[in-house]
């Protein structure tokens, strides 16, 4: 297992990046926009973890932005809700799931695409689980298997 990233939702991208890049001086390495989901992911590093998070092997630090909608939800940005979640690169996401689940571990957003886990700490911290390398098949029990709780 390898630590990923840790995410943090962000309300306004362009002040956010202020101040994690110019006032703290990270650094973005990469973004991902997804005009479905209607969202940004930009990803931060260190200025010394630099050369390392070009080649994914140092942790970054996710910030989320989610586009305006109207209605959306602002309490997920208050007192300090807005952090989203630790990200864990694993090497098999189905023995991983299998080994949390037999330690009576609840998986909440099981790896149904052979890609991506959620699980949760005793105190309530979301924990993402990603595959490394290529996705793997979806199989059983995983494939079918609904959502438990909130991730």
């Amino acid at each position: 297992m390898r630590y990923l990233h840790t995410m943090v939702r962000v309300r306004d991208i362009d002040e956010s990046l202020d101040f994690w890049c110019n006032k703290m001086g990270l650094v973005e390495t990469h973004r991902k926009e997804n005009e479905s989901g209607r969202f940004t992911l930009v990803f931060l590093a260190a200025p010394n973890d630099l050369e390392n998070a070009k080649s994914n092997q140092a942790p970054l630090l996710e910030l989320t932005y989610n586009w305006p909608t109207e209605g959306m939800d602002d309490e997920i940005y208050t007192n300090g809700r807005n952090f989203g979640h630790l990200a864990y690169q694993v090497d098999n996401i189905y023995d991983t799931c299998q080994r949390l689940i037999d330690a009576d571990v609840t998986i909440n957003r099981p790896p149904r695409d052979g890609w991506m886990a959620f699980i949760k700490s005793p105190d309530g911290i979301s924990i993402e689980l990603l595959q490394k390398g290529e996705k793997l098949s979806p199989q059983e029990p995983w494939a079918s298997m609904p959502n438990t709780g909130e991730w």
